[in-house]
């Protein structure tokens, strides 16, 4: 695993509208192989990074889409649409940050790859767990962030 840099972390969104700024660790990294984050990213899988959500900061305009995914909210740049971040429901305290957003992107190796059974099976990622689908309990989210955290 690549060594991660330490906080604040900052990016910015395609066009450099919506500016973020982090100023927490990473609570995990994941790639989720799903097709709504398939077609949300133009890819075959999604890359995150989770952080406590009262520790993301954004400026500028954000709106919501990706509306078909049931039980989390996805915001976008107004201007170029690119893909900033998601909310999932029930979870208002985690943010995830789409990778890619992040200027020391590359630091950021996916730790766990989701939804493996909607993988395009030509797909890698180095994640060290995998799940077919995502964790089932609240004791297994939060087993993977202890485990991510001693990296």
């Amino acid at each position: 695993m690549t060594i991660r840099p330490k906080p604040p972390f900052e990016g910015a969104c395609l066009c450099g509208s919506v500016q973020v700024k982090v100023t927490a660790a990473p609570l995990l990294t994941f790639a989720c192989h799903c097709r709504d984050c398939q077609k949300l990213c133009s890819s075959a899988f999604s890359l995150s990074v989770m952080f406590p959500s009262d520790d993301v900061h954004c400026s500028g305009e954000l709106i919501t889409g990706g509306l078909g995914s049931n039980g989390r909210t996805h915001y976008f740049c107004k201007s170029c649409l690119n893909f900033v971040y998601s909310q999932i429901d029930g979870a208002e305290h985690r943010i995830n940050l789409r990778t890619s957003v992040l200027l020391d992107a590359a630091s950021f190796e996916p730790f766990v790859e989701l939804m493996t059974d909607e993988k395009l099976p030509w797909t890698s990622v180095p994640a060290t767990h995998s799940f077919s689908q995502v964790p089932t309990s609240l004791d297994e989210l939060q087993a993977l962030m202890d485990d991510f955290a001693k990296l």
